[in-house]
């Protein structure tokens, strides 16, 4: 890195900025928005906006569509029904099996969440749905015991999914286990 002028902010910060055109190497990390956040920038969108909307509603899109701000605020918008944000029912579309397989988890149907996903799921959505199961450990499990035990479910169906010849039978198994948690 070359050197920079001796500017600095009022913080003390240096001013300068690496010349990344010239440094191919380098590389940003961008860290990924807390899920309470995530929901806070949505109930202030929706606050914004004058939407009325109930928690528990904005909940299960957030839950559904976390970590893509992007396709929350769309999935959302695309849900105002004069000035409202319907409730998840009103959804349909292939693509949209995340909001009805988080429903079935706040009810604790993971029976029926197994069936939706395992029917529903493309192969490359696999590990996303693993990732998903450990992001929502609060859907899965209500003990900090339980959870526990839920993280080693969920990492040995991710780490046989690598070596399975079905991912399909490897995510059932998984949720299957989760399910005797309960």
């Amino acid at each position: 890195m070359r050197a920079c002028p001796q500017q600095h902010w009022p913080n003390g910060w240096p001013r300068c900025q690496p010349n990344l055109a010239l440094q191919p190497s380098s590389s940003f990390h961008v860290e990924k928005t807390d899920q309470t956040e995530f929901t806070a920038r949505v109930a202030t969108i929706l606050v914004e906006e004058n939407i009325d909307f109930d928690l528990d509603t904005l909940d299960t899109y957030v839950k559904a569509t976390y970590p893509d701000l992007r396709k929350c605020i769309n999935t959302v918008q695309q849900n105002v029904k004069e000035n409202q944000l319907a409730a998840p029912k009103s959804i349909v579309g292939a693509s949209d099996y995340k909001i009805e397989m988080v429903e079935l988890f706040k009810k604790g149907k993971i029976t029926e969440a197994r069936k939706l996903v395992c029917g529903k799921a493309r192969p490359e959505e696999m590990e996303e749905i693993y990732r998903w199961l450990y992001d929502n450990l609060d859907l899965i499990a209500k003990s900090d015991e339980n959870k526990d035990q839920a993280v080693v479910l969920i990492k040995q169906g991710l780490v046989d999914h690598t070596i399975c010849a079905d991912s399909e039978i490897n995510l059932a198994a998984t949720l299957i286990k989760l399910a005797r948690l309960q």
